[in-house]
């Protein structure tokens, strides 16, 4: 059975992309640690990040680095957190968070609320950055 981020990556279920290639894809986390929180998969369906194999793992680490450099360039902060937890979708996933401290990364605090019009733009910024 397909993963929920099969779904995404497929279509069948709506997100906000920010970017895709042959193997890899990004979209917006729909809740947020904070503006420009965003996940970054394997297209390849995989339920651990580390039984990717080394070519797999690499492409989704570079392709995690392009996103975080537009993600600096789209907001203000002094870094680009990455966490891997992977417990809520069992498909392999980073998420990369725009970070002023390190409470920013703290996934147990209240989600950020966000419009669909906010999504949208947050979104745009972040491809006008890659």
């Amino acid at each position: 059975m397909a993963t929920l981020f099969s779904k995404i990556i497929k279509g069948e279920i709506p997100c906000y992309k920010v970017a895709e290639n042959e193997k890899c894809f990004a979209f917006l986390d729909i809740n947020p640690l904070t503006k420009g929180h965003t996940l970054v998969i394997p297209k390849k369906e995989v339920d651990y990040i580390f039984d990717l194999n080394d070519e797999d793992y690499q492409d989704l680490l570079a392709f995690a680095k392009e996103i975080a450099v537009a993600i600096k360039k789209s907001f203000c902060c002094v870094k680009v957190g990455m966490a891997v937890i992977g417990l809520d979708v069992n498909h392999a996933h980073v998420h990369l968070v725009p970070l002023n401290s390190s409470k920013d990364m703290d996934f147990s605090k209240e989600k950020a609320k966000l419009s669909p019009e906010e999504f949208i733009q947050i979104a745009e910024k972040i491809k006008s950055n890659l």
